[in-house]
């Protein structure tokens, strides 16, 4: 079996110690550390949104408060991607308590496009809104790629997410041409970069009037890049930036998601689960077993999506007609996937009548 490595230092990030230890299966190593570990800044710090805070009570309305609890409290957070309305409500009606708003889905469900950074924080934005409204208490996580910018534009990108009400966001350091983070030539900026973005979404949600909740997720690229130490390192410095959770994208075994989980405690890990990806089929118990505290399926939608409708139109230019892939479904009984019985009743205790028969 391959060894398996690990990082650890003997002071804060930020202060640059004089060698790291690399742990293998059966010795260590003391590797002296490169001088482009220089200091970028201190440690963010704020009392407000410590964990501990969240442990009691009921569940907020507040999805971004809902899913600091829920990262608190026991228990993993499982959340199936999502790529428009019509996977939002299959997964509501599920049972899902959180959902994740895939931007390889988001791209593909808006302009039928590959996930290769020509969405816009505008394509996003406009997906969070109406995603967001389905069920406004249900924590959202959405992508966010390289936050679309500078930390000018991060900031921006921060406030407009919160504003169409999703929960939580995570910024990769992939360069600005970035794609889905299971194909092959990626390419990452360097850890001081990757850490002002960072600081800028942190900063910006500061900012947010009234002592904002919402959650910013460091994801790093760089384990396929360069190396899963340097991808470890990088998530020491986010979380050393603020960034409340980690996200380490292609990790590609389970003991190496079990190193991540135990390098960077107590900082919570997000793992990303894509079928015929980098990363092994982990369910949701299994990575929890690991340690994760959130795990996302971002394609969990979208990909069967495909299945189905492809099915749908080869039987339809067969047959000449949908009465098989319609499977018993009429209008009426799609529209209450949708929410009818809702709109109804709402329109009857407000004293409409123009939903009485229907």
């Amino acid at each position: 079996m391959s060894p398996v490595f690990s990082l650890t230092t003997t002071t804060k990030l930020w202060t640059v110690p004089p060698s790291i230890t690399v742990k293998g299966n059966a010795k260590s190593v003391s590797v002296p550390v490169p001088d482009a570990w220089t200091s970028p800044g201190p440690s963010y710090k704020n009392p407000r949104l410590e964990p501990r805070n969240y442990l009691e009570g009921p569940l907020s309305s507040n999805p971004a408060t809902r899913l600091r609890q829920m990262l608190a409290r026991p228990g993993i957070v499982v959340a199936p991607g999502i790529c428009d309305g019509i996977s939002a409500r299959c997964a509501l009606e599920a049972g899902f308590e959180c959902l994740y708003q895939s931007g390889a889905a988001t791209t593909a469900s808006r302009l039928g496009q590959p996930d290769l950074a020509i969405a816009t924080l505008n394509d996003f934005v406009g997906s969070a809104e109406m995603v967001c409204g389905i069920s406004q208490s249900t924590p959202v996580i959405a992508d966010a790629d390289t936050g679309f910018g500078g930390p000018a534009n991060i900031a921006r990108t921060v406030k407009k997410y919160a504003q169409a009400g999703v929960a939580g966001l995570h910024i990769e350091d992939q360069v600005q041409t970035k794609r889905c983070g299971h194909l092959l030539g990626k390419q990452v900026v360097s850890r001081e970069e990757f850490v002002t973005r960072i600081r800028a979404a942190v900063f910006a949600r500061d900012q947010i009037p009234g002592g904002s909740d919402f959650v910013i997720i460091g994801r790093t690229d760089s384990a396929q890049v360069l190396s899963m130490d340097e991808a470890i390192l990088r998530l020491k410095l986010a979380a050393d930036a603020g960034a409340d959770v980690c996200f380490i994208e292609g990790v590609k075994t389970k003991e190496l998601l079990e190193m991540t989980v135990k390098s960077l405690a107590p900082t919570p890990v997000l793992v990303n689960v894509i079928s015929g990806g980098l990363t092994p089929a982990f369910t949701y118990k299994e990575a929890e077993a690991i340690g994760a505290k959130i795990i996302i399926y971002s394609l969990v939608s979208c990909v069967p999506m495909v299945h189905a409708v492809r099915a749908a139109m080869k039987l339809l230019k067969e047959t000449g007609t949908d009465f098989t892939s319609a499977q018993g479904m009429g209008p009426k009984e799609f529209f209450e996937v949708m929410g009818l019985n809702e709109v109804v009743a709402f329109d009857s205790k407000a004293g409409g009548s123009a939903f009485k028969v229907i």
